[in-house]
């Protein structure tokens, strides 16, 4: 189950990826690696906070966004990338 931090406002984005089948915890309040991250841009500068580690996690800027879009940001930042191997025959 992949596991995304929310920012505490976004109260709709957390349920919506929740019955969703998401492990969502709160921004700022994870122990163990997350693999999104959902932000509302205002004032958040996740990457000055040197205790978490999130290299290779994706920021998602919800500001604009409905929960049904930031939902959807999060499905396709997540899916594993399909690796097709073409034989050309030699």
């Amino acid at each position: 189950m992949a596991r995304v931090a929310v920012e505490g406002s976004l109260t709709q984005i957390s349920k919506m990826l929740r019955d969703n089948g998401y492990d969502v915890v709160e921004l700022g309040n994870w122990q163990n690696l997350v693999d999104a991250i959902v932000i509302t841009g205002q004032d958040v500068n996740v990457l000055s906070d040197q205790s978490k580690t999130i290299s290779g996690a994706p920021v998602i800027n919800a500001d604009g966004m409905t929960a049904q879009e930031v939902f959807h940001e999060v499905n396709i930042r997540l899916q594993p990338t399909e690796h097709r191997y073409f034989d050309s025959g030699r």
